[in-house]
């Protein structure tokens, strides 16, 4: 048993060392394409109403070019391709539609999450396209145009006979991984709470220090269920095969979380990029931009310019 564990692991371990491109090509290829050409990418025609909703007055930071910013953080959302330069994902794909929309060229510029608020706020791209989530504090400061929900996944072993997760007595007695500090752990601790009030067990938090041993605890069965960004571990499934969703948790239980483009506060261009977002989404090229990433349970029926944002906790 010792043996197996241990293989397991250094499975995992070699899995994670590879990286995301090398761990498609070994499992999931057939899934994602993380190639510099993305020859499946969706191509858009111009919206000629989302052209002449930008302000006349508006200058974009390169003439006939969508400048966009993109912390690269993992696939499916944003990732370097197998050229290790070229920065693929839904995110792209989605900043990509949005450009042909207005008529732009596209230029992705890879940035530190911590550096994107103040090169956005000084100029230096046009917009964020990089999972920011909508919050009522970033809203005093940006723009937004709502173009995905923001959501955790449960996901179990693929042999688990745990059913579906959707509310907290789902989840009483289970062992769950949650990251320490994070969105997530902040609302199991919530339902843990209220489980126990309604007479019900606890859930159990498990913590860990990375992926390979979270994944690990998982499929050794010392763990029932592991929680994280759901686009992580559609991911992670795809490639993997060995853990299954049951169910999808908004970002910002029990209020709504969106995932919006981010632009400077009052530079006018949100409403442009919302009335684009909305044409995308009525002829039907946002849901395949979705499809391909596997991210179609995290679709919204209509972008909005500045919607309900998380509160300050």
């Amino acid at each position: 048993m010792v043996d197996k564990i241990g293989r397991s692991l250094a499975t995992a371990l070699v899995l994670v060392a590879l990286g995301p491109a090398s761990a498609v090509r070994a499992g999931a290829d057939s899934v994602y394409d993380l190639s510099p050409e993305q020859t499946g990418r969706i191509h858009v025609k111009p919206n000629p109403q989302a052209i002449a909703a930008v302000p006349a007055d508006f200058r974009f930071v390169t003439p006939g070019t969508f400048t966009v910013a993109s912390a690269v953080g993992g696939p499916p959302l944003n990732t370097y391709a197998t050229d290790a330069k070229t920065v693929v994902g839904a995110d792209p794909d989605l900043a990509s539609a949005i450009a042909e929309s207005l008529g732009l060229r596209l230029t992705i510029i890879p940035v530190a999450w911590a550096d994107w608020p103040l090169g956005l706020s000084s100029g230096k791209y046009d917009a964020v396209i990089s999972n920011v989530g909508v919050t009522e504090q970033r809203k005093e400061k940006f723009d937004f145009s709502s173009y995905r929900k923001g959501g955790h996944g449960f996901f179990v072993r693929l042999d688990s006979k745990i059913g579906p997760i959707s509310e907290p007595k789902d989840a009483a007695g289970l062992r769950i991984i949650v990251g320490a500090g994070t969105n997530q752990e902040r609302i199991l601790v919530r339902w843990s709470e209220e489980n126990v009030k309604a007479g019900l067990k606890p859930i159990e938090l498990q913590y860990y220090d990375d992926e390979a041993t979270q994944l690990l605890a998982l499929q050794s069965g010392r763990a029932d269920v592991i929680v994280q960004p759901h686009s992580t571990l559609v991911f992670i499934a795809n490639r993997d095969k060995n853990i299954k969703r049951v169910g999808f948790l908004s970002a910002g239980w029990p209020e709504r979380s969106d995932v919006a483009i981010t632009t400077r506060k009052g530079s006018g261009l949100a409403n442009a990029l919302t009335i684009a977002t909305n044409g995308l989404i009525a002829s039907g090229d946002y849901a395949k931009i979705l499809d391909r990433w596997q991210l179609s349970e995290e679709a919204l029926a209509k972008s909005e310019t500045n919607p309900p944002g998380l509160p300050k906790y």
